[in-house]
């Protein structure tokens, strides 16, 4: 249906990648084509004039634009896991200028004191008449110099729940963002820190109950963060394997006439390469079939999937260097870089770590909380 747009935002996207990568800058060129060809408004519903897509196309553009710049995929992540959460509590002007390309949004929630474990607010919410005035400090937001709009948590402004969910437009008095990304992997994805100080937003732009967040974050957020993060990875495994193989196939030793793949243990690597990319597809288009279906290991395959191919990006990529060698370290072969932009997943909220650690609870049939 969307096939032909997505493939000339690839272009686009692959010709600006290298560069993105380079100066660390927004890569809003790719922005642009996404917004014009209506795969920003991929997700949201028909009604506000979107396309009226599920997370399983979501995963797929996801996973198509990340085979050419990850950076770029994870602003797309973010943007499509902000929009299933406003399309379900946010304001229908919103939802429309989404739905047209021109607006992005993105998630808020990791915080200087609660680090990868989003799902703990410490920022507040004060009710002042109106309107709520937020103070808090985050942490990690993508596109935060460039995103329309945050998906915002906090604690309640009443009760003891964990949280509370905001819609907070990016020009607010009293936001700040705080320095720029520039750092190991997914470097465009303009990732920072952003301080609330009594930053005065409508009591209406709550997006669902007070206290209602930590239920909005685990039933809409983590099947969308996970799987749509999984995504990015298994794009960034294509690369790599389709690159290692190019390289292993098309590179000689002169002196015997054979080429690198002609060695077994060099085939062995690349098959490696391919099992674990495969697998981690696999992975992931059996979570989205859980989640459509809610089948009964729905929050096991959620917390799977990110988790496995979070691991399987790092040893894949790691794979490919190995095997391309010397040529794998300079900037034009494309291999080191995804090399980078795979780590960034084993240490994004949920880390792996601490999915490992849920995933062993819901095996043994404790409480993950």
């Amino acid at each position: 249906m969307f096939e032909k747009q997505l493939e000339s935002v690839a272009a686009v996207v692959a010709a600006n990648a290298a560069e993105v990568d380079r100066t660390a800058a927004f890569p809003t060129k790719n922005l642009e084509a996404l917004a014009s060809s209506g795969l920003l408004g991929l997700v949201s519903a028909t009604s506000v004039g979107g396309q009226g897509q599920g997370l399983a196309e979501a995963a797929h553009v996801v996973e198509r634009i990340a085979r050419e710049c990850g950076s770029t995929a994870m602003i797309v992540c973010m943007h499509y896991c902000a929009t299933a959460v406003l399309e379900q509590h946010g304001a229908d002007d919103v939802r429309r200028a989404i739905a047209s390309g021109k607006h992005l949004t993105t998630l808020a929630f990791s915080e200087a004191g609660s680090r990868s474990q989003f799902w703990a607010a410490l920022g507040t919410a004060t009710p002042d008449g109106a309107n709520v005035r937020l103070t808090a400090k985050k942490s990690f937001v993508t596109s935060a110099h460039n995103a329309d709009s945050y998906v915002w948590s906090s604690k309640p402004t009443a009760g003891s729940e964990l949280s509370t969910l905001w819609f907070v437009p990016r020009g607010t008095t009293g936001l700040r963002v705080d320095g720029n990304f520039d750092g190991l992997g997914l470097r465009g994805n303009d990732s920072a820190p952003i301080t609330a100080e009594d930053a005065k937003i409508p009591a209406a732009n709550r997006l669902g109950t007070d206290g209602g967040g930590f239920g909005i974050m685990m039933g809409v957020v983590l099947p969308w963060f996970d799987v749509l993060t999984a995504a990015v990875s298994a794009g960034l495994m294509e690369t790599a394997v389709e690159r290692t193989a190019k390289h292993a196939a098309g590179t000689t030793f002169q002196h015997a006439g054979s080429a690198i793949a002609d060695l077994p243990t060099i085939r062995a690597f690349v098959a490696r390469m391919r099992i674990k990319t495969d697998q981690t597809k696999a992975l992931n288009a059996d979570t989205i079939a859980a989640i459509g279906s809610n089948r009964p290991d729905t929050m096991l395959r959620v917390l799977e999937c990110k988790a496995a191919a979070g691991e399987a990006a790092a040893e894949v990529t790691d794979l490919a260097m190995r095997v391309c060698g010397g040529a794998a370290f300079r900037k034009e072969a494309g291999i080191e870089r995804v090399f980078r932009d795979a780590r960034a997943s084993l240490v994004m909220g949920p880390t792996t770590d601490v999915l490992y650690d849920f995933i062993g609870k819901a095996v043994c049939g404790l409480p993950l909380f």
